[in-house]
């Protein structure tokens, strides 16, 4: 079987049946000491063109991706990995605005490593603490679901041959986590990311699209692309974030325009 047809979570549940990958169901690896870690990679090609980003862009952008995993794990940042690898030809002063874009989000680069290559690649790791991490398999039948801020914009600037600049949601995380049952950043869709939690939780996700905020620009199937990078959150009472639907008994995501059923699409790797 090739890489095509298992897909990316396909292989990830082969290596936890094969007990060759552990704890590896959240956004983030919850150690020992509060201490929270995880890891990006963003390839040239497959994550971006940098005809269609600039280079300032791009380190903000790998930065905030792996952020946002800790934001998702209700963690405070200490500091970033990073991993360069790129051809030999690389104009010097396009490299330091890449650094200049992570420094942007006031996470510290710690240390890394840079290796020459035939395109580019970015492999940054982001290490944090958290008091409390809820992961994705606790959501529970009667929590509501919500989300930390409109969706569907990468997938509009995606259509226009451009990127956004994914935002940065470190303090709600660390309200949410607080109390909520289950939380994940949206980095695959709407859809894929709410059946991770149904899948982990073993529950029903009912999200009716007509309550989920849109970005401006965007369109209802946007929100399928992914990488919107806002936290959704399966919460036991009211919050100040928006209500997008809730969990119930049952099994998978139940999604509904207007009480109609309606499907959005999705990101997967080796797809």
């Amino acid at each position: 079987m090739r890489l095509s047809e298992l897909g990316e979570l396909g292989l990830l549940a082969e290596l936890e049946r094969r007990g060759l990958a552990q704890h590896i169901e959240h956004d983030a690896a919850a150690l020992a000491g509060g201490v929270v870690v995880t890891q990006d990679a963003l390839v040239e090609g497959v994550h971006f063109r940098l005809d269609w980003i600039s280079w300032r862009d791009l380190g903000w952008r790998a930065a905030a991706v792996n952020l946002s995993d800790l934001a998702a794990s209700g963690a405070d940042p200490e500091g970033l990995i990073v991993t360069l690898a790129a051809p030999g030809d690389t104009n010097v002063e396009d490299v330091l605005e890449l650094y200049a874009g992570m420094a942007e989000t006031d996470v510290a680069v710690l240390g890394g490593d840079t290796t020459r290559a035939e395109q580019l690649l970015l492999s940054v790791s982001a290490v944090g603490r958290s008091t409390r991490v809820p992961g994705r398999a606790g959501a529970k039948p009667g929590d509501t679901l919500v989300v930390t801020g409109p969706l569907g914009a990468a997938g509009a600037a995606f259509r226009r041959q451009a990127f956004v600049r994914p935002p940065l949601r470190l303090g709600e995380g660390k309200e949410l986590a607080r109390n909520a049952h289950a939380l994940l950043d949206l980095s695959d869709g709407l859809a894929v990311d709410a059946a991770h939690v149904a899948a982990r939780s073993g529950c029903r996700l009912a999200v009716e699209l007509e309550r989920v905020p849109i970005a401006v620009g965007a369109e209802l199937d946007d929100v399928g692309f992914g990488e919107d990078y806002e936290l959704l959150a399966a919460v036991p009472g009211p919050t100040r974030f928006t209500e997008i639907g809730r969990c119930e008994e049952g099994e998978g995501v139940a999604l509904t325009l207007d009480g109609e059923p309606y499907e959005l699409g999705g990101w997967e790797h080796f797809r």
